[in-house]
């Protein structure tokens, strides 16, 4: 287990991640907005403009030990629930730093973590990557198996 952050560590991060995505806002066009939860929780919310999902907002929440990242995927499926799952389960065995999970109401998110003290602009690039690309692969595809009769025209 890492070590969690002292206060003026955990601090001294937040401000760098704010930085860095700053940085990242202006380097990017896909990158719609960056902005802060205003709450006690130290959150992030990054909004990237997509192709084939037309946005997908990563929130990026630190905590002591680990930087948690998530974003929705889809809502729960109305039909082929047990061919969605097990699509899910055999693209987590081909990710690396994110994997899909089900959330509040079954619906689908793509979720991951990292140590705090690992954390740097390039894992936080990557990540942003990962999830925008992981999304995009997979999105439309998802979207006809769990809603395959809105899809068919039925």
């Amino acid at each position: 287990m890492s070590d969690a952050l002292d206060p003026a560590q955990l601090a001294e991060l937040e401000r760098s991640i704010d930085g860095w995505l700053a940085e990242l806002l202006n380097e990017y066009d896909h990158i719609a907005a960056v902005d802060r939860d205003e709450g006690d929780v130290i959150r992030w919310y990054v909004r990237m403009i997509g192709e084939e999902k037309d946005f997908t907002t990563v929130w990026m929440t630190l905590g002591q030990r680990t930087l948690r990242y998530e974003t929705y995927v889809m809502p729960a499926p109305e039909e082929n629930e047990r061919a969605l799952y097990e699509n899910l389960l055999r693209r987590n065995e081909k990710l690396t730093g994110v994997h899909f999970s089900i959330g509040g109401e079954d619906a689908v998110f793509l979720r991951g973590e990292m140590a705090t003290h690992l954390v740097d602009k390039d894992d936080i690039d990557r990540i942003l990557g990962t999830v925008y690309a992981t999304v995009e692969q997979c999105f439309r595809s998802l979207l006809a198996i769990g809603f395959a009769s809105k899809f068919s025209g039925n």
